[in-house]
């Protein structure tokens, strides 16, 4: 039986994991902390400010972390210091928080860290990998597009995307929408939707003379997410302390 708490837990990712961990007959929800209290499936959930005395007393075997980016290293921090494994879907982490999350979780704990838990991203990942290594001279364009309520941007899984042609292509100049008389050269075109209450779509578009090629992935529940990151934490709870990616979950 995996022991899991939710950080993030009253938000829209951290009531559909719980219900997923509520639900699993392999799995006991023990609580989680959020900005207040409340509960989740008959489950306390404290302030974060409390979370320290919360791991100690649930002594949770994993803490799956949706918040935001400031609130997550504060998280990851107590988590490390009650040995306590970690799966984190947050995004927005700055240069520096990411440092500080590699110092805090290397040698201490195990931890998933991914700006995307789906399935489904992670193969488009790999099917971008393949396509910028035969197509580097073709003109590249990346579109996101997320719910009005999303506050980072370009998402984080767009960031990996960019990622990823920069491994594959080199650093090529990005260029974050357009306007005025602009001739295209050799740069990366990177475009953001925020709008209504759509859940996560990404492309990327390969042009080049006479044919272009587009790969595509659209969410439609944020369910998927919640699933990866579900089968991330059974994968995590007993495996050596360092930081892992979603691609090493599935084998990829």
């Amino acid at each position: 039986m995996v022991k899991i708490a939710v950080s993030g837990a009253l938000g829209r990712m951290g009531t559909t994991i719980g219900r997923i961990v509520d639900g699993a007959p392999d799995m006991e929800l023990v609580g989680g902390v959020d900005v207040k209290e409340g509960t989740l499936f008959g489950t306390e959930v404290v302030p974060a400010a409390g979370i320290d005395s919360f791991l100690k007393e649930k002594r949770p075997d994993v803490l799956i972390d949706f918040t935001v980016a400031a609130a997550a290293v504060e998280n990851i921090r107590a988590a490390a210091a009650n040995g306590v494994a970690l799966v984190v879907g947050t995004t927005g982490f700055s240069p520096e928080q990411r440092e500080t999350i590699r110092g805090t979780v290397e040698g201490n704990v195990p931890a998933v860290i991914s700006s995307n838990f789906s399935v489904g991203v992670n193969i488009f990942w790999k099917l971008v990998r393949e396509a910028a290594r035969e197509l580097g001279d073709y003109d590249i364009e990346v579109t996101e597009a997320h719910h009005r309520y999303k506050k980072d941007a370009p998402s984080g899984t767009a960031k990996t995307i960019l990622e990823i042609l920069d491994r594959e292509l080199g650093g090529r100049e990005k260029v974050y929408g357009r306007v005025g008389e602009t001739e295209r050269k050799g740069e990366i075109g990177v475009h953001v939707i925020r709008g209504g209450d759509i859940v996560g779509d990404h492309s990327v578009l390969f042009a080049g003379n006479f044919e272009c090629i587009e790969i595509s992935h659209r969410a439609y529940d944020r369910a998927v997410f919640a699933q990866g990151a579900v089968r991330a934490a059974r994968w995590v709870k007993d495996r050596g302390p360092r930081i892992y990616s979603m691609q090493e979950v599935l084998g990829l």
